[in-house]
Order: C-alpha cells, then structure tokens, then sequence
C-alpha cells in the first residue's frame, strides 16, 4: 500500500513539473498568455489597416511573434508600405516592424 502511494505521488508531480514546463516560454515557442496579447496585437493592427482610406484595398499580411510585428503582401508604393508600417507602430504592445512589403 505504502508503495503504490509513493508512485501515485510521483506520477502526480512528475504531471505537475511536465505541465508546468509545457507552459513556459522558451526561445522558440511563446507562452500562453503571449500568444494571447500577440493575436490581439494581429487584430489591432489588421483592423486599423483596414481603416486606413490608403491601405484598405491592398493585400497585406500581419503576424505577431513576441511583440514584433511582420507585415507582407503586396502595395501600390512606396508610400503605402511605409503607413503600413506607421499604423503597425501605433498599436499598443508592438515592440518593432518588419516589413516585407512588397511594392508592385
């Protein structure tokens, strides 16, 4: 009896230590609550994108890794990929902007 508790036990907090690290933010793969803010960070900036009269008809791509944010796709000009990255910079919680708009 006293052998079966002592495993239950250690099968209970070796699932407790495997959980935890499961959750944890590594170099390569974001937390939980970061991948969180990061899709509100995505939508915030898509949104005001879309709002904006200038870039609202291209096709242009966000992501968000760690606060950094990606912009891809395709403008008209110069012009426009520089907004795009301006309204990037506006959203609260964007740490930088990559873009990697392409002008056609």
């Amino acid at each position: 009896m006293k052998t079966a508790n002592v495993i239950r036990r250690l099968f209970i907090g070796l699932f407790l230590v495997a959980f935890l690290v499961g959750c944890a933010e590594t170099s390569h793969r974001e937390s939980t609550g970061q991948l969180i803010d990061d899709s509100a960070i995505t939508t915030k900036v898509k949104a005001k994108i879309f709002d904006d009269p200038m870039l609202k008809v291209f096709q242009i791509s966000v992501e968000s890794y760690k606060g950094v944010v990606q912009l891809s796709g395709f403008v008209d000009s110069k012009q426009a990929a520089n907004k795009a990255t301006q309204v990037a910079k506006s959203v609260d919680g964007v740490e930088s902007v990559k873009n990697s708009l392409v002008v056609k």
